[in-house]
Formats: C-alpha cells, sequence, structure tokens
C-alpha cells in the first residue's frame, strides 16, 4: 500500500515538472523563432518565392451618408457607423453580417490560409448592405456581386476583381410636431411651393419630398418659418411667439472648444454656462455609432456626460431657435430625450424627443427668451448634440 502511495505522489511529481518544463520549452522555442536570420545578406533580399500566402487583409464594403443627396461621397458627405453590411457565398449561405466602424468600413477577413477568415476561397461573393428604414439608397447599389480569384504571393492568397463600390444612404426625412390648434403647413423648394397640409390639433408627422428646403407654419398665432436640414425635423409643440424668420442666428459649435481629443466644455464658450457637457472628436470612441453620425463638422461634438442631465444657460435671455440631437449608441436607438426650457424661474417649453444613433434629428422649438435649457434621456443614454443655434 506504501509503494503504491510513494508511486502516485511521484506520478504527480513528474506531472507538475512536465507542466513547468513544456512552457519553458515552447518559450525557448519562441525566442530562438523571433531572433531572425543571422545573414545579413538576407535583410533586404527580393522575394524569390512567390508561392505560397499566409497572410490576411480585410476585403471591404464602404458606406458614406449622402448628406447632399447626389450619389456621390463628397466634401460635405460623412463615414457612416453602425450599418449592417452581409456577405453571402455563391450558393447563398450566410457567411457574416459586420456593422461599418467609424470610417464607415465593414471589414470582412479575407484570407486562403487563417481559419478564421470570412471569404477563403475563390469564387463571387454578395455583399449586401441592411438600408435603415425609410432611408434612400442615392447610389443604388445597396446589393453587389463581386469575384474574388486566387492569388498566389499575395498577403491573403486572394484579390477581388474589384472592392465593393461605396454605397450612399441619404437619412429618411419628416416633420413632426403637436399642436393645440388647427394650423397650415406648407412646403417650399427653392422658394416655390411644393404642397400645403391642413394640420388638425394633436401630433403631426408628414414625410418631406427630396426636393423640401424650408417649411412655414401659419394660423392660430403660431406662424413660423424653418429652413430645413437634410435630416428629420422636429418641432415639439407649437408655441404661439416663435423666433422671426428675419431675426439673426448664430450657429455654436463645438471646433474651439480644445485642441485636445477629449475635454469638458468650459463655462463661456459661446457665450454660454455650461454643465455635463463634453466635447470630443468622433473618433474619440471605437465604434461609437451616434458619436460619428452626430458629428456634423468631422471635427468635434458634444454629449451628456455619463448620459446624466446636461445645461447650457445665460444670465441674458437668448432665443433658442434649433440644435441637433443624436442617440450616442445604436442599443439606444428610440431613445427618448426631454429637452426642457426656462425664462428665469418659469418653465416655458418641455418636449419629448424620439432619438436615432444613425442620423440626428433637428429639434426646432424656436423659443423666443430663454435663459436654461436642461437636456436628459429617459433612460440615462448619453445624448449627442451639435450646430446649437442661438437668436441674441
Amino acid at each position: 500500500m506504501a509503494e503504491a502511495f510513494i508511486l502516485f505522489i511521484s506520478a504527480l511529481v513528474l506531472a507538475g515538472a512536465v507542466a513547468l518544463v513544456a512552457p519553458a520549452l515552447r518559450w525557448r522555442r519562441r525566442r530562438r523563432k523571433v531572433r531572425g536570420s543571422p545573414d545579413p545578406a538576407r535583410d533586404y533580399a527580393p522575394r524569390t518565392d512567390w508561392s505560397g500566402s499566409r497572410g490576411q487583409l480585410n476585403y471591404s464594403s464602404f458606406v458614406f451618408m449622402d448628406v447632399d443627396g447626389d450619389g456621390k461621397f463628397g466634401q460635405a458627405d460623412r463615414p457612416m457607423s453602425g450599418i449592417v453590411v452581409r456577405a453571402y457565398d455563391g450558393k447563398g449561405a450566410l457567411l457574416a453580417a459586420l456593422r461599418t466602424n467609424n470610417g464607415g468600413f465593414a471589414n470582412f477577413p479575407m484570407s486562403t490560409t487563417k481559419r478564421r477568415a470570412v471569404l477563403r476561397a475563390p469564387g463571387t461573393y454578395r455583399f449586401c448592405v441592411s438600408v435603415p428604414k425609410g432611408w434612400r439608397v442615392t447610389t443604388g447599389n445597396e446589393d453587389q456581386l463581386m469575384r474574388l480569384n486566387a492569388v498566389p504571393g499575395s498577403p491573403a492568397g486572394l484579390a477581388g476583381e474589384d472592392l465593393p463600390a461605396m454605397v450612399g444612404l441619404s437619412p429618411a426625412r419628416f416633420v413632426r410636431g403637436v399642436t393645440e390648434a388647427g394650423v397650415t403647413l406648407s412646403l417650399l423648394g427653392k422658394g416655390r411651393l411644393l404642397e400645403t397640409s391642413q394640420i388638425a390639433p394633436g401630433s403631426f408627422h408628414l414625410d418631406l419630398p427630396a426636393e423640401a428646403d424650408a417649411l412655414t407654419i401659419s394660423g392660430s398665432g403660431l406662424d413660423r418659418r424653418l429652413a430645413l436640414s437634410p435630416y428629420p425635423a422636429d418641432l415639439g409643440l407649437l408655441r404661439a411667439g416663435a423666433i422671426a424668420a428675419e431675426v439673426a442666428l448664430e450657429t455654436i459649435g463645438f471646433d474651439g472648444v480644445t485642441a485636445l481629443p477629449f475635454q469638458k466644455v468650459p463655462c463661456g464658450h459661446g457665450g454660454l454656462d455650461w454643465r455635463n457637457l463634453n466635447a470630443l472628436t468622433s473618433l474619440y470612441i471605437k465604434d461609437s455609432q451616434g458619436y460619428l453620425n452626430g458629428n456634423l463638422s468631422d471635427g468635434y461634438t458634444t454629449y451628456t456626460s455619463s448620459g446624466h442631465p446636461a445645461e447650457f444657460a445665460s444670465a441674458t435671455p437668448f432665443g433658442f431657435h434649433s440644435v441637433k440631437l443624436t442617440a450616442a449608441w445604436l442599443n439606444a436607438e428610440g431613445e427618448v430625450a426631454l429637452v426642457e426650457s426656462w425664462l428665469g424661474g418659469d418653465l416655458v417649453a418641455s418636449d419629448e424627443i424620439v432619438l436615432s444613433a444613425l442620423a440626428p434629428v433637428h429639434y426646432a422649438p424656436m423659443l423666443k427668451a430663454a435663459t436654461r435649457v436642461r437636456l436628459s434621456t429617459r433612460h440615462y443614454w448619453q445624448l449627442v448634440l451639435d450646430e446649437l443655434v442661438l437668436a441674441r
């Protein structure tokens, strides 16, 4: 019995020794491998054997927000983050569904040797961009067939006859709001009347034609005019005494807050006091859908710190014309923002705005006078805001 026990203990000791020695041997082999060749003549020698390929490349589909809707990726346009692109093989089987990153690229790993690569063999593949509901494909190519060929000696062993052509998406545009009295809403395009609608008391929602660039509301003392943006518009509750069309407007952006990639917005920026708002570049946060899609200058935008309520204010009353609001993350798609405007100690406006991480909502209360505006979200997700427009 004692001999058996001794044999058992010896086996455990031997197993432990092997467990310690094996990693050391592997480490030594790796160490020897990374030392490289001792022959200086081979340091910069031209490659002579092009028969094999052991690397990997990204085969990328690029998606952009076509802000001007012209079907081309121009200076007014921006890469889109968070758009789903699917790759299918020649038999129609789904290989992968990936989202575009902060550069607008859905990157499909391509390699003939890497097991985790999505694209591993020559053939014809289909790349399909998932178009958000109501959005328009301006380039007409959300589905594309692409051929990959074997290319020995290339990094991945494969190469496409071309890359997928860039896909442009234009946001769904509409105007919504609430009115307590009947009004007339007119849509204009280049100064020409496009259509007129009679709006009954209650909530309203109208899709905007592509050519609409302005709207007017008349009747019941709620008259106003708004220049439309490339994004959906939310007027909130229509209130009497809106900012007049001829009043000069001032746009406050955030490119001048700091030279750092991230900083809290300091009091005094744009002549306002700020609380719980941070300025950052669109690439500061990885895979940050709304931070990119809601950044309208390709420079800096700002957001509610840790998703908590934030404010901008001034001792001198200002006209709160409009602001662009975006949900920071796709996980918060449909989050509701509460925007409360105060004049001294009086609450003069309170509106709830449904948000998207794919594109901003142009919230335009057009209030003549406010001294403090408070922004919060129902579920405490970060709220991105840009292009604050005031009258003062």
